[in-house]
């Protein structure tokens, strides 16, 4: 799972990048930069006290800052958003807080404008390929009509100023995976505070229909360069409930529609993400396409039934570990031994 940071200028992505991924780095000032982080799970530190592994695994995810590349009109901001097209999703920073020597914080506008620009990188390559397709109609070629169709409702939508992650129809038709449009990837919008305001800010346009956190990036930066203890009594102190990078973790596999299965035993213990409502045979493929191939079984536990009766053995004596058929739809927090033969 990648997401992309953007954002307007003054926004703070650079910021939550740093606050989320821990890289502080003032020399990589408008460099591409990417952060790999492990995704917090308190059942995973359970099954891992439980099983005593030699390894424990976390799931984990991308954060991706593009480099800024300068000025230089269309073909520079056409490089600029090219970097960002295999995110799976988005995360849109906006500024919300007063900034010496420049106007204030306006979000809706700020929102507005970013859009408008995902919408333009999106509409310059559906209309570079139908004036392909065209070409290709005029020398008598053969054109898949299908793809023409959806990207003559791509490129209507667009100039209809409507980004296509409103047309999911579109946003989410295999025909149209490898244009990499950036205005149907999900997007999470984060106002980005000044200190102490912690609330999304009255914009119902944007809070009633998109996916949205509020944050004090400044505060959030500072955490990041404090030990776990200085940081727990940092957030106390604040009034804090937690830091803004765990729900940002969470607010992204929601996004994603991602949840987690773990797989457990004495070498290792590994939390791996899925996307909702897979089958279990299709989750073995996350582990190794072998075992896809010679699936005969899943043997199941859930987290909660495992935790409730104190171990294995006592969970399979209650019956609440089970054996599943491929069809099987795997749920959050399922502990899975797949059996197969290759």
């Amino acid at each position: 799972m990648k997401l992309g940071i953007t954002g307007l200028t003054l926004s703070g992505k650079t910021t939550l990048f740093e606050a989320i991924t821990r890289q502080i780095d003032p020399a990589k000032k408008g460099e591409s930069r990417i952060g790999t982080i492990r995704v917090p799970d308190e059942r995973i530190d359970r099954l891992s006290a439980m099983y005593n592994p030699k390894k424990t695994t976390y799931a984990q995810v991308e954060y991706f800052l593009p480099g800024t590349l300068g000025t230089g009109g269309d073909a520079k901001e056409g490089q600029y958003w090219n970097q960002v097209r295999p995110c799976d999703a988005l995360i849109h920073v906006i500024r919300n807080f007063e900034a010496p020597g420049f106007d204030p914080p306006n979000p809706l506008n700020d929102f507005r404008k970013l859009d408008q620009e995902l919408i333009f990188a999106d509409l310059v390559v559906a209309d570079k390929r139908l004036e392909r397709l065209k070409l290709d109609i005029e020398r008598h070629r053969k054109i898949d009509e299908k793809e023409h169709e959806l990207l003559m409702a791509c490129r209507e939508t667009l100039e209809n100023e409507i980004p296509l992650r409103k047309k999911s129809e579109l946003a989410s038709d295999p025909l149209l995976r490898g244009f990499t449009f950036l205005s149907g990837r999900p997007m999470l919008t984060i106002f980005n505070n000044g200190e102490g305001d912690f609330d999304i800010p009255p914009a119902p346009e944007i809070a009633d229909n998109e996916t949205c956190l509020a944050i004090c990036g400044r505060i959030e930066h500072e955490i990041a360069q404090m030990s776990d203890e200085d940081a727990a009594a940092f957030l106390n102190e604040y009034g804090i409930a937690e830091a803004a990078v765990n729900r940002i973790i969470q607010a992204s596999y929601d996004l994603l529609g991602l949840i987690s299965f773990f797989t457990v035993g004495e070498d290792e213990v590994r939390a791996w993400t899925i996307q909702k409502e897979i089958s279990a045979v299709d989750a073995a493929e996350a582990i190794h396409s072998d075992i896809k191939k010679g699936f005969i079984r899943a043997e199941v536990v859930s987290y909660k039934d495992l935790m409730e009766a104190g171990n294995y053995a006592a969970a399979r004596k209650k019956g609440t570990v089970r054996l599943e058929g491929k069809t099987y739809t795997v749920q959050d927090g399922d502990i899975i031994d797949f059996r197969f033969n290759v």
